[in-house]
C-alpha cells in the first residue's frame, strides 16, 4: 500500500509538465471580501469555443488547469455581478496567474429584471459535502441540532444523543475553528438562524486534527460581501403544551437572539446574544430486574421525566483587513447553560428467591424525587492572523483561550407513597469542575507548484480539567448529610498533545489528489484520590502515531465524479469517561468511568459517486467501511453496594452500574445516499439515507461480545413554494431499531410541519411550525431502549416526549447586507457539560 502511494506520487509529479494551471482570485469590488462559488471559464481565443471551466473555493480562488496551449481569453461570472472577460492570456509551459479578478454588482440590468434563483441542497466536493441550511425552514427558531439532523448521515435519538454515520464520535468546527467541546451541547445553544451551511467530511485530511471517528461536521455562520451595517432579530415562542404527561409544571418555550454587523472598508466587526428557554416534558415507564445471590429484585417504573433548559451567550469578533496580504481577528465568547433534568418516579420494588417467588422478602412502593442539574459557564478568546507573501505563499497562526467552570447537584431523595412526606433515603451528589485549556497553531502553505499545493502546520493544544466530586447521604430531614467515602473523590486530567502535518493537494485534468501524514504525540495524566484520604493514584498514558490521509477524485464531466478516500482517526476519552468513581444517575443506576480506559483508534475507506441530473436533481452514494479499535461502549453490571441498615430491607442497595469501558473492535459497512428531486418549478425534494451493518466483535466482565445488526436512518424533506413569499414544508426524520453491546434500542421518529410567509420585501419573516405530529394515532417521538445479561439482569425504559408542539418564529432584518459573523465557541469545556 505504502509503495503504490509512492509510486502514485511520483506519477503525478513527472506528468505534471503535461498541463498548465491558470489561476486567480475573485472578489467583490466594493468590499474586497472573496467570492465563493463564482465562475471562471478558459475560451479559446481564435475558436470562442469553451475549453474548461471551474467554481471558486470558499476564499474565492480558482485553478483551471488545461493541457491545451496557446492564446485564450476568461470570463468569469456569479449571480447579481457584472461577468468580467479577460482578453489575451498567452498560455505556454508556464503557469499564469491572473491576480485579483474584481467584480462589480450589476447595475443596468438588475433594473431591467429580476433573477431568481435556487441553491442545490447539496454539494459535493473532492473532501466533504456542503449543504444549504436555507432548505431546512422548519428548524426556524430552534437550534443548530435541528439542522443538521436533516443531513441524510445523522440521526438524533430520544435522549438527545447526536450520530454521524451510526457514530457518537464526532468533531465540531465554527467557520473552520476546531471545537473540542462536546458535539450535542454546543449545537444545542447555536441558533439555528445563524447558521448559513454546513459542512460535512466524512474523510478528513492530515491538516485536520484526528479527533472524531465519524470524521468533521464544520458549521459555517452567515456572511456577505456588501459594506455597511447589518442588524437582525429574531424571536420565537411555543403555544401551550396539547399534552401535559402529568408533569408537576408547565412548559416554557421562548427566545430571542440578535446579531448586529458593521463592516467598512478595513473593518468587520460583529456582536451577538441569545437566549432560549427550552423545555420539553415527557414521561419514562420502565422495568429492571437484577439477580444476586440466587435474589430476584425487580424495579418496575413510571413518572415523570423531563427537562427544564436555559441559554445565555454574547458573541464579540472584530476582523481588521489593512491590505489584501494581512488580516487581523479577535474573537470572545461568553456563556451560561443550565439544563435540569426531572425524573419524579413511582417504583414498585420487590424482592424473593430465584426459585420460589411466593417466598417474598420485601416489597416496597415509593415515590423518587430525582433532579439532575447540570451547569456551565464558558469564557474564552482567541486572536488569529493571515499573511499572503507576495509570491503566494500563505502563513497563519492562532491562539486559543478557554476557562471553564462545569458543575451541577443531582439530588436522589426516597420517599414513602403515598405519604410522601416520611423520607426513606436522600442522597445528594455534585461536582465543581473548572476547566483550563489552550491551543495553538502554526500554518503555512508553499506557494503553487508545478505538481500542487503543498501545505504544513503545527499544532499545541493542552488540557486541565480538575474535578470536586462529593457524595453525601441522610435518612432524616433533621440530619446533615454523611460523605460517602466510596462516591467522594478529587480527580486531575492533564492532557498535552503535540501534532505536526504535510499535505498535498493537487488538480491534473480530470483528476484532483489530496495526500498527507500528521503525526500526533499525547502526553495523559491522570491523578485519583478520595475524600476519606484512603486512596491516592497517578496513572500516565502517551502515545506517537502517525496519522495517514488520501483522496482522489475523477471528474469524468461537470456533472459526474468518482471519489475514494482513506482517513485514519482517533477517539480520546473525556475526564468524564476516565473518572471510576460513582455518580447517581436514578434510583437503580449508578454511573461511572474507567481510569484506564484507551482511545479508539479509526480506519476509514469510502467510495463515492456524484451525479447531477436535469432540471436541479441530483443523486450521490458513498459506501464505507469503518474498523474502530479499543471500541468504547456504555455497559452494565450489577452493583451490589453495602447497605445503610441489614435490619431494614428497604435499604437494599442492589443496582445498576453504567460502565465506559473498551468492549473490542467494532466494524461497520455502510452506504449513504442523497436524492434531490424537483418535479416541477414550485416543488423541491431532499431525501437522505444511511443504511449500515455494525458487528462488535470483543470480550466485557467475562462475557463474550458478539453482536451483529443492520440499521438504518432516513431523514426527508419536502418543499412546496406557493409564491415568491410562501411556502409549506414537510420533513420526516426516521431511525431504525438499533443494536448495541448489551440489548437494542427501537426505532425513533419524528415527522414536522412548517408555514413560512414573508412580509415587507423579505424583511419580516414569519415561520409557523408543527412539530413531532403526532395527532394521539403516532407513535411519534419515544424510544425504548433495552439492555440484558443472562441470569444477571435485564432492563428496558420507554421514553415519551412531548408531541404535536406548536411554535412561531419572527425574524426581522434590518439592512439586507449580511456581513460575516463568524464567531469562536467552546473548544474544551463543553465536552464535559
Amino acid at each position: 500500500m505504502k509503495h503504490l502511494a509512492i509510486i502514485v506520487l511520483i506519477t503525478i509529479i513527472t506528468s505534471q509538465n503535461l498541463f498548465s494551471q491558470v489561476t486567480g482570485k475573485v472578489i467583490d469590488k466594493n468590499s474586497n471580501a472573496p467570492l465563493e462559488y463564482a465562475t471562471a471559464a478558459l475560451y479559446s481565443q481564435n475558436t470562442n469555443t469553451l475549453v474548461t471551466g471551474v467554481i471558486t473555493n470558499q476564499k474565492g480562488i480558482f485553478n483551471i488547469e488545461t493541457d491545451k496551449k496557446g492564446e485564450f481569453y476568461l470570463e468569469v461570472s456569479f449571480i447579481g455581478y457584472e461577468t468580467l472577460t479577460i482578453e489575451s492570456i498567452k498560455i505556454k509551459d508556464q503557469p499564469v496567474s491572473l491576480g485579483t479578478i474584481a467584480l462589480d454588482i450589476g447595475k443596468n440590468e438588475l433594473n431591467e429584471v429580476v433573477i431568481t434563483g435556487e441553491k442545490a441542497t447539496v454539494v459535493n466536493k473532492i473532501d466533504r459535502q456542503v449543504f444549504n441550511t436555507k432548505t431546512f425552514q422548519n428548524t426556524k427558531g430552534g437550534s443548530a441540532t435541528d439542522v443538521i439532523k436533516n443531513l441524510p448521515s445523522v440521526s438524533v435519538n430520544a435522549l438527545g444523543d447526536i450520530s454521524v454515520r451510526g457514530s457518537s464520535g464526532f468533531v465540531m468546527l465554527l467557520d473552520g475553528k476546531p471545537i473540542q467541546g462536546n458535539a450535542s451541547t454546543f449545537l444545542n445553544q447555536l441558533p439555528a438562524n445563524t447558521v448559513e451551511r454546513i459542512e460535512v467530511i466524512t474523510a478528513p485530511s492530515a491538516k485536520y486534527d484526528p479527533e472524531g471517528k465519524a470524521g468533521i461536521l464544520n458549521i459555517i455562520t452567515k456572511k456577505g460581501s456588501a459594506n455597511g451595517n447589518f442588524a437582525q432579530i429574531n424571536i420565537n415562542s411555543g403555544f401551550p403544551s396539547i399534552e401535559d404527561y402529568n408533569n408537576k409544571e408547565n412548559t416554557k418555550r421562548y427566545g430571542i437572539d440578535a446579531t448586529y454587523n458593521i463592516r467598512k472598508d478595513k473593518w468587520n466587526i460583529s456582536i451577538g446574544a441569545n437566549y432560549q428557554r427550552k423545555d420539553i416534558s415527557g414521561r419514562r415507564e420502565g422495568d429492571v430486574w437484577t439477580i444476586v445471590d440466587d435474589v430476584y429484585t425487580s424495579f418496575p417504573s413510571d413518572g415523570e421525566r423531563s427537562f427544564d433548559e436555559e441559554n445565555y451567550s454574547g458573541r464579540f469578533t472584530v476582523d481588521y483587513i489593512p491590505n489584501t496580504n494581512n488580516e487581523f481577528s479577535l474573537g470572545f465568547y461568553a456563556g451560561k447553560r443550565e439544563k435540569a433534568r426531572t425524573a419524579d418516579i413511582l417504583y414498585n420494588n420487590m424482592a424473593y428467591p430465584v426459585d420460589d417467588e411466593d417466598n417474598t422478602i420485601f416489597e416496597l412502593t415509593y415515590f423518587n424525587e430525582n433532579l439532575r442539574i447540570r451547569k456551565g459557564d464558558f469564557v474564552l478568546g482567541s486572536i488569529d492572523y493571515r499573511h499572503t507573501f507576495n509570491n503566494k505563499s500563505k502563513f497563519s497562526t492562532s491562539l486559543l483561550y478557554e476557562y471553564t467552570l462545569l458543575g451541577g447537584p443531582t439530588t436522589n431523595r426516597n420517599l414513602e407513597y403515598p405519604n410522601t412526606e416520611v423520607l426513606i433515603q436522600d442522597e445528594y451528589n455534585t461536582n465543581d469542575n473548572p476547566l483550563n485549556g489552550f491551543r495553538a497553531q502554526l500554518d503555512y502553505t508553499i506557494k503553487p507548484l508545478s505538481f500542487g499545493t503543498l501545505e504544513t502546520g503545527y499544532q499545541f493544544r493542552t488540557l486541565d480539567n480538575r474535578g470536586d466530586f462529593y457524595y453525601g447521604r441522610r435518612t432524616d430531614y433533621n440530619d446533615a448529610f454523611t460523605q460517602v467515602d466510596d462516591f467522594s473523590n478529587d480527580i486531575d486530567l492533564i492532557r498535552t498533545i503535540h501534532s505536526g502535518y504535510l499535505q498535498l493537494n493537487g488538480q491534473k485534468s480530470k483528476w484532483e489528489y489530496a495526500l498527507g501524514l500528521r503525526l500526533e504525540i499525547l502526553d495523559r495524566e491522570l491523578i485519583l484520590s478520595d475524600k476519606a484520604g484512603t486512596y491516592a493514584e497517578t496513572l500516565n498514558y502517551n502515545y506517537e502515531k502517525l496519522f495517514p490521509s488520501g483522496t482522489l477524485q475523477y471528474n469524468f464531466n461537470d456533472k459526474t465524479t468518482l471519489k475514494t478516500a482513506y482517513s485514519k482517526r482517533v477517539e480520546r476519552p473525556s475526564a468524564f469517561k476516565l473518572n471510576p468513581f460513582r455518580e447517581r444517575e436514578h434510583s437503580e443506576t449508578l454511573e461511572q468511568g474507567d481510569k484506564i480506559l484507551l482511545p479508539e483508534f479509526i480506519d476509514l475507506v469510502e467510495l463515492g459517486i456524484t451525479k447531477k441530473l436535469n432540471k436541479g436533481n441530483s443523486i450521490f452514494a458513498t459506501a464505507y467501511f469503518r474498523n474502530v479499535e479499543n471500541l468504547v461502549n456504555r455497559v452494565n453490571q450489577i452493583y451490589d453496594g453495602p447497605v445503610i441498615d441489614p435490619e431494614d430491607p428497604r435499604f437494599n442497595n442492589v443496582v445498576l452500574d453504567r460502565i465506559y469501558s473498551n468492549v473490542g473492535t467494532g466494524r461497520s459497512i455502510g452506504l449513504e445516499l442523497g436524492l434531490q428531486l424537483k418535479p416541477t418549478t414550485k416543488w423541491n425534494n431532499f431525501i437522505g439515507a444511511n443504511i449500515y451493518n455494525f458487528n462488535i466483535d470483543g470480550f466485557y466482565d467475562g462475557e463474550v461480545i458478539d453482536s451483529n445488526a443492520t440499521q438504518y436512518s432516513l431523514n426527508a424533506n419536502s418543499t412546496y413554494n406557493f409564491s415568491n413569499t410562501s411556502s409549506l414544508q414537510f420533513t420526516f426524520n426516521y431511525l431504525s431499531e438499533r443494536e448495541t453491546a448489551q440489548g437494542k434500542d427501537s426505532r425513533f421518529y419524528s415527522p414536522n410541519l412548517s408555514f413560512k410567509k414573508s412580509f415587507l420585501n423579505n424583511q419580516l419573516v414569519a415561520t409557523l411550525q408543527w412539530q413531532n405530529i403526532d395527532m394521539g394515532i403516532l407513535d411519534t417521538n419515544e424510544q425504548r431502549i433495552t439492555t440484558s445479561r443472562p441470569n444477571a439482569f435485564f432492563t428496558t425504559t420507554n421514553y415519551v416526549y412531548e408531541v404535536d408542539m406548536v411554535m412561531l418564529n419572527l425574524s426581522y432584518s434590518f439592512n439586507s447586507n449580511k456581513s460575516k459573523a463568524n464567531f469562536i465557541d467552546s473548544e474544551f469545556g463543553k465536552k464535559e457539560f
